[in-house]
């Protein structure tokens, strides 16, 4: 039998890609799984560069398959890092109402919480959140005692081993780039594969593929990178786990937060701003396909003149230390320019409808032989082993899978 001969192959080794190869492979132990990574290790894009939160559901529309995802991801996700070792904290958060206006809408977020199935939410006043976050400075904080932080790559790593652990006979490759694909042939940087289905869990490019497939889309993925800044040793004391402001209803992202990570530093950000090169991580990237791509399509354009004044503020930002600390400093007053230190930045997939809305809802397709998660976003890193279980699902009716 051809080495390069597998049942199923997932395309992505992110958390979606692992986690989906995981849940199949403890369906059926037998199956033989190739998980196809183009980088030259797992979870290197949006799983590895993400804030590390373990998300409670809170923000997310009721009856939503996001919704209904995270809150049963989360247990599952908190439940494997405790059988495997992961490093993790539920340690709680709060959503921190800086004036009368967002205090109000910290009901209508609680209320949002409780139809999601979350348990243990309490409004406090300052001198009750102070003895949680001592700096922070409000007129009231959302306690959600459900949230918490973990170590994403980690977990991604532990359902590798997993998988293998299972069958020796599925692998993990890495430095594995798909080329092109047709029927049951995939071609690679490493040479040609022939499985019986695919699944395709590809993140920024997941459209690109899709489209490859044949499938038609009315919709696009979208880069916007988010910039972070760390807490310096001094400063790191000023948060204890996770501080986040209050969501502005009237923008698609929930601005800069605090979140403590599991090796004890102190995250802030992300502010989120158009990138000329999907996989771009620093200010001047650029890709000429990839922003002629994002440019030309009119959800984009649809998209900017919606939000042009977030677009522009979140712009200045981002050259700007001074503005970001302007941001950060709405949460905790207190906090210096010496107190904040430039860190990482990631790139999220947001996908466009044509007409500008963002498409929020995870969405997970069947064509022909695959299976294709167009868009996974926030919170499917928490929700990662919900989503799998979705995935497992269908591949099980439509591959013919058997035990």
């Amino acid at each position: 039998m051809n080495k390069n001969n597998f049942d199923v192959a997932i395309i992505g080794g992110g958390i979606v890609g692992l986690a989906t190869a995981y849940k199949l492979q403890i369906y059926s132990p037998k199956l033989k799984i190739v998980v196809l990574e183009k980088e030259k290790e797992l979870a290197f894009h949006q799983t590895g560069r993400n804030s590390g939160v373990i998300h409670s559901g809170l923000y997310y529309k009721p009856g939503s398959f996001k919704a209904k995802n995270c809150v049963e991801g989360r247990k599952q996700l908190v439940d494997f890092a405790l059988k495997n070792s992961v490093e993790h904290d539920v340690c709680g958060k709060i959503v921190l109402a800086v004036n009368e206006k967002e205090s109000a809408y910290l009901i209508k977020l609680k209320k949002n919480g409780e139809v999601n199935g979350l348990k243990g939410m309490v409004i406090m006043s300052p001198n009750e959140f102070h003895k949680i976050e001592p700096y922070a400075v409000g007129v009231s904080a959302l306690w959600v005692p459900e949230s918490g932080i973990i170590n994403y790559k980690q977990t991604v790593q532990k359902f590798a081993e997993k998988i293998v652990e299972i069958n020796p006979m599925s692998k993990i490759i890495c430095s594995c780039k798909v080329t092109d694909f047709s029927d049951n042939h995939l071609k690679t940087s490493k040479g040609d594969f022939y499985v019986k289905n695919n699944i395709f869990c590809a993140g920024l490019f997941s459209d690109r593929l899709a489209e490859k497939d044949k499938f038609k889309l009315n919709m696009k993925i979208v880069g916007f990178r988010g910039d972070y800044y760390q807490l310096s040793q001094k400063a790191k004391n000023k948060v204890n786990n996770l501080i986040y402001p209050v969501p502005n209803p009237e923008f698609p992202f929930l601005g800069v937060h605090f979140t403590r990570m599991t090796d004890g530093s102190v995250e802030c950000g992300p502010n989120a701003v158009f990138t000329f090169k999907r996989e771009g991580y620093n200010k001047t990237a650029f890709s000429f396909k990839d922003t002629l791509d994002s440019l030309f399509f009119s959800g984009t354009i649809r998209l900017f003149i919606n939000h042009w004044k977030f677009g522009v503020n979140e712009y200045r930002r981002a050259f700007s230390k001074r503005l970001f600390l302007r941001d950060l400093q709405t949460l905790i007053p207190s906090l210096s320019m010496k107190d904040i230190i430039v860190g990482k930045s990631g790139v999220r997939a947001m996908a466009l409808a044509s007409n500008g809305e963002i498409i929020d809802d995870f969405k997970i397709v069947m064509n022909k032989k695959n299976i294709h998660v167009i868009n996974a976003p926030s919170p499917a890193a928490t929700a990662c082993l919900s989503i799998a279980d979705n995935i497992v699902s269908t591949a099980i009716k439509e591959f013919k899978l058997k035990l």
